[in-house]
């Protein structure tokens, strides 16, 4: 396994191509706006060095006979899946951010069981191919983009119907070694700290849109791949001189970018699919239920930090023994804790795999997602009201130092008895960080979006809540005879 400083040297060894504001940047690994996302990254590879996190950071390998990081890990029970939940709310405590590698995770578990079943159907060699591409990522311990998710384009209209081609990732050409793929993967989390891709199917696909069936691995500094970083809310902070406090959370954060594939050539070793159009659908679901098992372990490690920043800012504020602040307290306790039942429950509730893997229960993944898309804009409203306007209306760090205005800012920023004005400022930007600036893309807003919208969760319940069989218990209880029936019931006359 790689230590941390193994990482970072790693990725400074490759030729990636990444744009932010209109130009590349010549040293992504160290540019500020990026390198805070890469400190996160950083940190799952240190806690799994460390002894007393050994237990939950790594796993045993039975594919390559050795301890890897649990990032790696293809889960072999529901213990593995229970750990992988705590790992996550272990390193969401320790980055307040996105780490980054829960996406490829992921996607290695949704792949790996997928390609079995698609080789026993079909009889192709895409489960062996994935089995190779699992030793490489675990021996040398790299960081992979699961990428899924694309532009879409017309919503209302099916791949193969629109206008542009490339707005969902497909194959251009056919070769005797291997495929072209064009197109793009949107809103990918960690890109830029990743060593590879690997890339997914986005929905369900019919015949005619075969072309768009597709799943490969590629490195990030491929021929043809690049990366466009998206913008977060009050990122130039982090170019700003002094400016240390205003960032709330200077060490760790997230990032997304588009990867674009502009005619990629993908050797066969590396094709999972291509053109298998009727298992798009079932690793799209998946690998959706693994990611949203996910958020009752990521999303609630970044509540616990956030909790105590509000516990912390009502402390500044001289107000920590107000009835009203312990209930609010309280409540985004109770709804954290509710996230991370959800995540465990599922995880405990797994099911072994043809293929070998262990699967969550994927009614219960999809209700733990549908409350992280709900209780974290709760939790982060109660912060809100604990921390108070300040959080939002301060003056800078540089008007704390300067000379003219320091002492002033100091006097009239000064909370309870006794309490530093500097500590009180730097928690309530914490907090202004994880609900409002660049963390809160990895807390709020992904909480909604991240791993399918709220109504793709909905989709799932349905689908997996088995209505028909709740119906029987309720016959029987009832002692319904089901003989007296005519259904479907005849229309009323006029």
């Amino acid at each position: 396994m790689m230590t941390a400083e193994e990482y970072i040297k790693s990725l400074q060894k490759m030729d990636l191509k990444v744009y932010l504001f209109g130009e590349r940047v010549k040293d992504p690994v160290n540019h500020p706006i990026i390198r805070p996302s890469l400190n996160s990254v950083a940190m799952t590879y240190e806690l799994a060095q460390k002894k007393e996190y050994e237990d939950l950071m790594t796993a045993y390998s039975p594919l390559i006979g050795e301890k890897v990081n649990r990032f790696c890990h293809l889960h072999q029970n529901t213990e593995d899946l229970i750990k992988k939940v705590k790992m996550q709310r272990l390193m969401g405590q320790k980055t307040a951010a996105c780490f980054q590698r829960c996406v490829g995770m992921d996607a290695f578990n949704a792949i790996f069981s997928t390609t079995y079943e698609m080789d026993k159907a079909l009889g192709t060699e895409y489960h062996k191919r994935f089995t190779e591409y699992m030793k490489f990522v675990q021996k040398n311990d790299l960081t992979v983009d699961g990428a899924m998710t694309d532009p879409k384009g017309d919503r209302g209209l099916a791949p193969s119907q629109q206008e542009d081609p490339d707005l969902f990732v497909h194959i251009t050409e056919v070769r005797p070694d291997g495929i072209v793929v064009r197109g793009a993967k949107a809103h990918q989390t960690g890109a830029i700290n990743s060593h590879e891709h690997l890339i997914m199917p986005t929905i369900a696909m019919r015949e005619e849109d075969k072309d768009y069936a597709v799943s490969f691995a590629i490195p990030s500094d491929a021929k043809g791949v690049f990366m466009i970083y998206g913008r977060q809310s009050c990122d130039t902070r982090k170019m700003e001189p002094d400016a240390e406090i205003d960032l709330g959370n200077s060490q760790f954060g997230g990032h997304e970018a588009l990867v674009v594939f502009d005619d990629v050539f993908v050797p066969n070793e590396r094709i999972f699919m291509c053109k298998e159009y009727q298992f798009a659908g079932m690793m799209v679901e998946r690998f959706a239920g693994y990611h949203r098992q996910s958020y009752g372990g990521c999303k609630v490690g970044v509540g616990d930090v956030l909790i105590g920043a509000a516990a912390l800012a009502a402390d500044y504020n001289g107000v920590p023994k107000a009835s009203h602040i312990k209930d609010k307290l309280i409540e985004m306790i109770h709804l954290n804790e509710t996230l991370y039942a959800c995540g465990i429950a599922c995880s405990a509730e797994g099911v072994k795999m043809p293929a070998g893997n262990y699967q969550i229960d994927l009614l219960l993944a999809n209700v733990c997602k549908q409350n992280v898309t709900r209780y974290p804009y709760e939790i982060a409203r109660l912060a809100e009201d604990i921390a108070g306007g300040l959080m939002v209306t301060m003056p800078s760090q540089q008007d704390l130092r300067s000379k003219e205005t320091g002492p002033y800012v100091e006097k009239y920023f000064k909370g309870a008895t006794g309490a530093a004005t500097e500590n009180r400022m730097r928690v309530l930007r914490l907090i202004e960080n994880m609900t409002l600036g660049t963390a809160a893309v990895g807390y709020r807003t992904e909480s909604l979006h991240g791993a399918g919208s709220p109504q793709a969760q909905r989709i799932m319940i349905a689908r997996q809540g088995n209505l028909e069989a709740k119906k029987e218990l309720a016959r029987k209880i009832a002692k319904i005879d089901v003989s007296k029936d005519n259904w479907p019931a005849k229309p009323a006359k006029k």
